[in-house]
């Protein structure tokens, strides 16, 4: 993909927000004043010899999505010694109730507004793939356990057959569980909140319709949220919030299964600025329609 001028103030933006050295996975933000939509910062970590965007991601609290999003034309699997890898670590916080747990499906990112503390943690997550959706709508966590067992549904059961690869009634809890140490039930039959013993899929679709946290994400969101904590899970492509006066636009690229034409995402997110924002002046006339067709996970500033 060729960087826009958008991406270019992206990159440049990120470079001077950038510190020498690693940065360091960071998740908990203060609630921004009023007026104020955005937490967190964008930043650079420079890749060592070794390293894949899965290193990388992971060892910064990103999704593998997230990462290969924000870093067009990079190579996702060896980006070479020193070379800047760009870390979206700044976020619009999703169009829903500061309260319990915030799923925005289409980001798998996890938004967790811990009850008193003027804060919220956010973690990268894997959802349903194509062909398992993950959920929409307002439930609760109804259980949650340490150590999980597992007991296939039959339809899964029925695909691991199907490729020679048959799964026992019960997976017992430990290191083989594909439910990893922790999961909170959901209300909505047959969904969680877990770990996993994969954490290499983070980021992408790869779950039954399951939410998948990095083991150590889970193992520190687990003791924080009671059972009863309300869980909101949306899908929102476009995200709008405000930042020292400018508003800013990020946006995300749509489940596949939604199928819908990028003429359409565009003239849907034009369309929601205008109704929410009648009077707002647009820095570019075609502001919108590039955020949109890049699709980087990071807010832009699209007003002066």
């Amino acid at each position: 993909m060729v960087f826009s001028t958008v991406s270019r103030r992206c990159w440049f933006g990120a470079l001077l927000l950038a510190a020498s050295g690693h940065a360091a996975a960071v998740d908990t933000y203060p609630l921004p004043p009023s007026g104020t939509d955005l937490v967190g910062e964008i930043r650079i970590e420079y890749a060592r010899q070794e390293d894949t965007f899965l290193d990388i991601a992971r060892r910064n609290g990103l999704g593998y999505d997230e990462i290969v999003a924000a870093n067009p034309g990079v190579d996702r699997w060896l980006p070479g010694e020193g070379t800047p890898v760009i870390l979206p670590l700044e976020h619009i916080l999703p169009d829903a109730p500061h309260e319990g747990i915030v799923v925005n499906v289409p980001e798998m990112r996890l938004y967790y507004y811990p009850g008193g503390e003027g804060v919220v943690k956010t973690f990268a997550i894997s959802i349903g793939r194509m062909d398992w959706h993950s959920p929409l709508g307002t439930t609760r966590i109804v259980a949650k356990q340490v150590n999980p067992t597992w007991t296939p549904p039959a339809s899964i059961k029925a695909e691991h057959l199907a490729k020679g690869d048959p799964l026992p009634d019960v997976v017992p809890g430990g290191p083989d569980n594909p439910l990893g140490t922790r999961a909170m039930r959901l209300g909505i039959p047959g969904y969680l909140i877990h770990g996993t013993n994969n954490p290499n899929g983070i980021g992408m679709r790869v779950t039954h319709g399951c939410i998948r946290m990095y083991p150590e994400d889970i193992e520190r969101l687990f003791p924080e949220v009671p059972v009863s904590t309300k869980v909101t899970l949306v899908n929102q492509l476009a995200k709008l919030g405000w930042k020292d006066g400018r508003l800013y636009l990020e946006y995300h690229s749509p489940l596949e299964e939604d199928e819908i034409p990028t003429d359409k995402q565009i003239s849907d997110t034009v369309t929601m600025i205008h109704s929410r924002l009648p009077n707002v002046q647009l820095s570019a006339p075609d502001i919108v329609e590039t955020v949109v067709r890049q699709a980087s996970g990071m807010p832009v500033a699209i007003t002066p």
